[in-house]
């Protein structure tokens, strides 16, 4: 009996050890300066910190891990089913998902889509039925769906212009505005050839945005006929390019945040601008700290908290990042992620709401380009993404930041050809 309790009571001091009692030095420690063992700490520890760990606590993170920030989630993707691309031989495109909305019980999807008798001709051989670019002699379709994975297109909703108006050569890139009972899409209405330069001095991408309202999301759509908003005076960072139009409703305004292109050495520089109006043809005033996130390419954006959150991908110094702003003007980054989907659309249900309570997003729709670019069939398709960036949703799978990719995808990108023979150049002649 007595060797009995000896042995309980030796597991039971074990067990303190290795719990409660294994705590006290992680106070000591703390009182001793030093950073505390377990979980991060919740609060900013009483203590000198490297900038590193003052950026946990300072910041505009929402946690001091991947698995409490709301704001950080991995993205998975899905094919979706009911969109045909004729056997991907790069004559059919469809790109560029605006915000999906819930209507008439299922949900609606405007896109980008091109069915020319041929694929791009990227070498200047392009013509009034041959595309220059991916998204050149396109219209806007849309589709509808039930579940968010099978689509049925409905049809064309908004089609190519009469000639010379704004929009003849092409309509792309849209987005979806619901406003006062009203549906209004934003779209960039081409006058040129994209990538050519028959509009002196600029890029050829010199575009300006315009829009049409409807009363249902099915339409008809009736055009304004107008640019709602224009390319910045000669010398502004938005003096060519004014793309991606994207709207939200705050503070009982339209928000209307864009990409614009600064030119660069030897890239161009894109940044995210905001226009703001009262009603959605405008007149857009353009905000005086334009441009307002610094970096990315078709930036998403939602309501989140009394705030916005938005989607920063592709270009820029802070690329791959979630970022947040209390005012939907200064953003600050908020998480760091990967393989995150490009022009996403999402499902936004308070986008339009003028919320202070913005609970986040799960999905969307996306694209994946340059499909088979390299057999001279260039064509994009539209994809599902899920993630965890809801206030109301706790996935930790979504959370988890290490991604495990077959090495055959790291291969693809592997050195150029030059690049090759530059470095086996270099190593033949080790002069440093």
């Amino acid at each position: 009996m007595i060797v009995r309790i000896a042995f309980l009571l030796l597991l039971f001091c074990s067990v303190m050890v290795a719990g409660g009692i294994a705590d006290e030095p992680v106070e000591q420690t703390h009182e001793l300066g030093v950073f505390p063992y377990g979980n991060v700490p919740a609060e900013k520890p009483n203590m000198p910190l490297s900038a590193a760990m003052q950026r946990v606590y300072d910041g505009t993170y929402t946690g001091v891990d991947c698995a409490s920030n709301e704001l950080f989630s991995r993205f998975k993707y899905t094919p979706l089913e009911g969109f045909d691309y004729h056997g991907h031989d790069g004559t059919v495109s469809r790109r560029d998902a605006t915000k999906i909305i819930r209507a008439n019980d299922k949900y609606y999807v405007w896109y980008t889509k091109r069915h020319t008798p041929t694929p791009p001709n990227y070498d200047g051989g392009a013509n009034e039925t041959i595309p220059s670019r991916d998204w050149d002699l396109s219209e806007i379709w849309y589709a509808t769906s039930e579940d968010g994975f099978k689509w049925e297109e409905q049809g064309v909703a908004i089609e190519r212009m009469e000639k010379p108006r704004a929009g003849w050569r092409s309509v792309s890139t849209p987005d979806i505005l619901i406003w006062k009972g009203k549906y209004y899409l934003y779209y960039q209405a081409y006058l040129f050839m994209p990538g050519s330069r028959e509009s002196s001095g600029t890029n050829g991408d010199d575009c300006p945005v315009s829009a049409s309202v409807a009363d249902s999301p099915d339409g008809p759509w009736t055009p304004s006929n107008k640019i709602v908003v224009e390319n910045g005076p000669p010398g502004s960072w938005d003096q060519y390019v004014i793309h991606d139009p994207y709207p939200l409703v705050r503070d009982g305004k339209i928000y209307l945040y864009y990409k614009g292109e600064m030119g660069g050495t030897p890239l161009p520089v894109r940044a995210q601008g905001l226009a703001i109006a009262e009603h959605p043809f405008g007149p857009f005033e353009k905000h005086p700290l334009n441009p307002v996130i610094n970096s990315g390419h078709e930036t998403s954006l939602f309501p989140f908290r009394s705030g916005l959150a938005a989607l920063v991908s592709r270009h820029g110094l802070e690329h791959n990042t979630i970022q947040y702003s209390p005012d939907g003007v200064n953003f600050e980054v908020a998480a760091i992620t990967g393989l995150m989907p490009i022009a996403p659309g999402a499902y936004v249900p308070d986008a339009f709401t003028d919320t202070k309570d913005g609970r986040g997003i799960t999905w969307g729709l996306c694209h994946f380009r340059n499909l088979k670019r390299d057999e001279g069939k260039s064509h994009s398709m539209l994809a599902r993404f899920d993630c965890d960036l809801s206030l109301d949703v706790n996935d930790i799978e979504m959370k988890e930041s290490d991604i495990f990719n077959d090495p055959e995808i790291n291969f693809k990108f592997g050195l150029s050809e030059q690049q090759r023979k530059r470095i086996e150049a270099a190593a033949r002649n080790p002069s440093r």
